[in-house]
């Protein structure tokens, strides 16, 4: 819309928003309920980690078999809804008042999104998941090996590209909307405002907001897990200490208290520090792999790909194993449903991150921003890492991937390094940039998790936030007693099965509203030009006038006459 525009908001006021004093320590309807579902979890796997652990497979089992269908066609779903956003009338509305400027420039703006792209995750798999697929690749895929690698490429893409931005885009423009159109706290309830009406102030509210609160706890827990494999593996490859579950423990422990340090410290200075060398120390590694490693093959297969990858983009998207039997079910729990799951449970996390940065750009700025440039810079980090990985499988000689055909995902990237120039100093650099990333997801998670938990607050109470970082950290730990990498997996697609309803509801609610926006618009509209057009075209637009029922002909007769200079004895 243009700032000219009428704002829809004095044609149809929203409710009143409760001042900002008014929040409360903690929103006891939404803490209190998630604290125990989480720590009763957490004591469940730590009490007994063996039945835990026969629980969790049995559930994965259980929710991949009767959803596996359901996670790949909502994921679908999403990328239409969120490139329908972008494209259509709705683009116009900007997200935040009319005369708003956008609170970042744009090179800033995109700087923020790659940093809220960027996560233990990549660093985790940007070895590991392309060459799985290549040793490993996904039932039913067959070819030679240079063919196998390109299959791999594109699946990793599908797994971190489009996919997992549009669930993204789902949360972030239904709270970007809310927050900075409609003044609303920052909280996932909100979104939900215009389904819900007043509703979402009561028991509805509170449960929508306990989901969501949960869900994230599960996937920063998730990330966390992740890292500590990863750190505890590099720690392992510079012969500094073996990994085991003690020193897995002692890392999270560890990093915890920095973490707790960093919340303390405020926004201003410890996150925005370590967010800073986060970035640095990510693109020395990107770049440093890049121009020391086959540079030319690299930009061409991270070229190829894009379009291999556009190329399959409908059939892999939609794919969910069906005729693999048995194999096909346990390679899509391993990957495509738990990524789908994991996405879904860090949605709020990340949702929140957008909307914040995002005040001032209409909706198809944010679609097209946060669906293409974290995207790209994702799939170059992967051609990159992974691209590299497979070169040397193709024609080096290999020895990342073990004898019997698996690939170590927690020592595949320190594989890598190893052989490289400098190698155990890229080693130990990695080790640092994933602690600093969990640090860094920590840290922002127990934000976000404190902003949902007190009802909105965007400065919550540090006790608030230290209990959820030290509970994700716990949480952490016991998902890996109860069985490591498969544990952290059901965490994620478990907890995202719910939230999965709340992200078809924000949908919903998100079309509902730009609707009314754009009714409003449009009323406001003709009611400015309404004389006009009723002058020219002669046109009742306003209320009914007094005539002869006999003669509906004649007063627009008379006034074309008027208009040519007859008079009103003239015949027309």
């Amino acid at each position: 819309m243009t700032d000219q525009a009428v704002n829809p908001t004095t044609v149809d006021p929203p409710a009143p928003q409760a001042p900002p004093a008014a929040t409360p320590r903690i929103a006891k309807w939404v803490f209190w309920p998630s604290a125990m579902i989480i720590l009763g979890i957490t004591a469940f796997a730590l009490i007994a980690p063996e039945l835990a652990t026969s629980v969790f497979a049995s559930l994965q089992t259980t929710v991949v078999n009767a959803f596996s269908w359901y996670y790949v066609l909502l994921a679908a779903m999403f990328v239409v809804f969120a490139i329908w956003m972008g494209v259509s009338r709705f683009g116009d509305i900007k997200l935040g008042n009319d005369d708003d400027k956008p609170e970042f420039s744009l090179l800033a703006w995109i700087s923020l999104l790659f940093a809220a792209g960027m996560g233990i995750g990549l660093v985790f798999f940007g070895v590991a998941e392309p060459l799985t697929h290549f040793a490993n690749p996904r039932p039913g895929v067959t070819g030679t090996p240079a063919e196998l690698a390109q299959s791999a490429m594109s699946q990793t893409y599908l797994h971190w590209g489009l996919h997992a931005w549009a669930i993204y885009v789902v949360v972030g423009l239904a709270l970007a909307y809310a927050i900075h159109r409609r003044g609303r706290p920052v909280s996932i309830r909100w979104a939900l405002e215009p389904l819900l009406g007043k509703r979402v102030r009561g028991g509805w509210g509170n449960t929508i907001d306990v989901v969501a609160l949960v869900g994230t706890v599960f996937g920063v827990a998730t990330s966390l897990g992740l890292g500590v494999l990863q750190i505890s593996a590099g720690l392992d490859a510079a012969g500094i200490v073996e990994s085991s579950l003690f020193v897995q423990i002692a890392v999270i422990v560890v990093i915890t208290t920095i973490t707790i340090g960093s919340l303390i410290s405020g926004l201003g200075k410890g996150m925005k520090w370590l967010s800073t060398a986060n970035l640095i120390l990510a693109g020395a590694l990107l770049v440093f792999l890049l121009f020391a490693g086959p540079t030319q093959f690299l930009l061409r297969e991270f070229v190829q790909s894009i379009g291999n990858y556009l190329q399959n983009f409908l059939g892999l998207s939609f794919t969910v194993s069906a005729y693999a039997g048995t194999d096909g079910e346990v390679w899509q729990s391993g990957w495509t449903t738990f990524y789908w799951g994991w996405w879904m449970s860090w949605a709020p996390f990340v949702g929140v991150f957008i909307a914040r940065v995002s005040k001032g750009r209409t909706v198809r700025e944010f679609v097209a921003g946060v669906l293409l440039v974290p995207t790209l810079i994702t799939f170059l980090w992967f051609a990159v890492l992974g691209g590299s990985a497979l070169y040397r499988e193709l024609y080096e000689g290999g020895g990342i991937v073990a004898d019997d055909g698996t690939v170590d995902s927690n020592t595949a990237l320190f594989s890598l390094l190893q052989d490289m120039p400098g190698g155990l100093i890229l080693t130990i650099g990695a080790i640092i940039l994933i602690a600093i990333f969990f640090v860094t997801s920590s840290d922002s998670g127990s934000l976000v998790m404190s902003m949902i938990a007190t009802g909105g607050s965007l400065e919550p109470r540090n006790p608030v936030r230290i209990f959820f970082a030290v509970a994700t950290a716990v949480l952490a730990i016991a998902l890996l007693i109860a069985g490591g990498l498969s544990a952290l997996q059901t965490a994620a697609i478990l907890s995202a099965l719910p939230f999965s309803i709340v992200m078809i509801l924000m949908c919903v609610a998100t079309v509902t509203a730009f609707r009314r926006e754009l009714r409003a618009y449009d009323r406001a509209k003709q009611a400015a030009f309404v004389g006009d057009i009723g002058e020219y075209y002669g046109l009742e637009v306003e209320a009914p006038v007094d005539r002869e029922p006999d003669h509906p002909l004649r007063r627009w007769s008379q006034r074309v006459r008027d208009r040519r200079g007859a008079g009103p004895d003239s015949k027309a």
